[in-house]
Parts: structure tokens; sequence; C-alpha cells
């Protein structure tokens, strides 16, 4: 049985959740993270040496990083995985790519808006660093909003892994907990983000409260 360590109202873990969804694969999860401790235990830092989640565990094979670890189930199940990651090499780049500038680009972007606005009690509420916040994710949401108006549905055209890394982001983004004043308005993103919402997936793991 595959297990994924992690809680569930993690973005990182509802990425994987999401596509083992998709997927139909079997899995069994546990609790770990935040208010669940066990991250620091010796036993889960022999498997994740970040105290970091998710984390996958499967007949001795043991993967984190979120994105590796859809690229693991991905793979484990065959093929293209029913498109979810696609075998030609370029379309896997253009897969790839996206899920990097999630990591790289989108989440440094964007900690502080959620962090501050979702994690912080409003007396703590530190208002520069949430409007620093939404300039700097605006810029990059803004990237994907002129790449849908070119009538797009999905970010490589069919959906893929690249579409769940940062739909789960963009649940942040618009979701009803982080909005301020001034958020910029990206109808052609939005429209994307309501294509996800139709997802079995996206409802079951992404949609419900942030935290």
């Amino acid at each position: 049985m595959l297990i994924v360590h992690g809680r569930a109202n993690s973005a990182n873990v509802m990425k994987v959740l999401w596509c083992l969804e998709e997927l139909g694969t079997p899995y069994e999860r546990r609790d770990a993270g935040m208010e669940h401790g066990v991250v620091d235990t010796p036993a889960y830092r022999a498997m994740n040496p970040n105290g970091r989640i998710p984390t996958i565990e499967e007949d001795g094979a043991v993967i984190w990083e979120s994105n590796s670890c859809m690229r693991y189930v991905c793979l484990r199940a065959g093929g293209d995985a029913g498109g979810l990651y696609p075998a030609a090499p370029a379309k896997r780049a253009g897969v790839d790519r996206w899920m990097d500038w999630q990591l790289s680009t989108l989440s440094p972007a964007e900690r502080n808006l959620f962090w501050q606005m979702v994690r912080t009690p409003d007396a703590k509420r530190d208002m520069g660093l949430v409007q620093a916040a939404v300039t700097a994710s605006a810029e990059c949401w803004a990237i994907l909003d002129r790449l849908f108006g070119d009538g797009r549905a999905f970010l490589e055209g069919d959906f893929t892994i690249a579409d769940i890394a940062l739909g789960c982001f963009a649940r942040r983004w618009f979701g009803a907990e982080v909005q301020v004043p001034g958020m910029p308005q990206f109808p052609a993103l939005a429209a994307w983000y309501a294509r996800l919402g139709e997802r079995p997936g996206f409802a079951k793991f992404v949609a419900p409260k942030l935290f």
C-alpha cells in the first residue's frame, strides 16, 4: 500500500492527493506536520531529513518533495499516466517547467499572502508584507492570465500535473480567506481556475477551507 505522510490541509499534500484521485490509485494517508507533530521524530527524519511534508512510502521506496511525489505516482501508473504526465520529451518538459516555476517563482512570491492572511491572527498581521506579496503574486498570475488569453484550456493544452501543482496555489489567490482590497482581477486565469473546480479531486482536497 502506498502511504502518504502529511496533513490534508497542506497545499503540497493536496497536490499529491489530487493526483492520486485522478489516477484512481489506492493509498493510505497518515497525519503529519504542524499540530500532528511526527515530522521531528527520528523515524520520520530517517525518511525525510528535511522534516517536511508530504513524504511517500511504498515497498521500501521513499519519495519527498511534492512535485517529485506526483511524478513518482504518475510514473508508477505507466505510460503517460492517462495524460497527466506526457511521455513525449517536449510535452513532458513543458509540464516540468511549470512545476519548477511553481516552486522557484510563484511559491516565494505568495508565501506572505497566505501566512499573514490565513495563519496569522488579525492583531499580529503585517499588512505591508501582505501588500508586497499581493504585488509579487500578481506579477506571477499575470503571466498565466496572458497564457490563457489565447484560448487554451489548461497550461499545456490538456490537463496535466502542472495544472494540479499550480491549481493548489491558485486556490490561495482566489480563496475568500486571502482577499484584500485592490487585488488585481485576471479573467482568463479565473476561467482556468473554474475549470479546475469541476474536477472531483479539486472539490475533494483543494476546495475546502484553507486552514
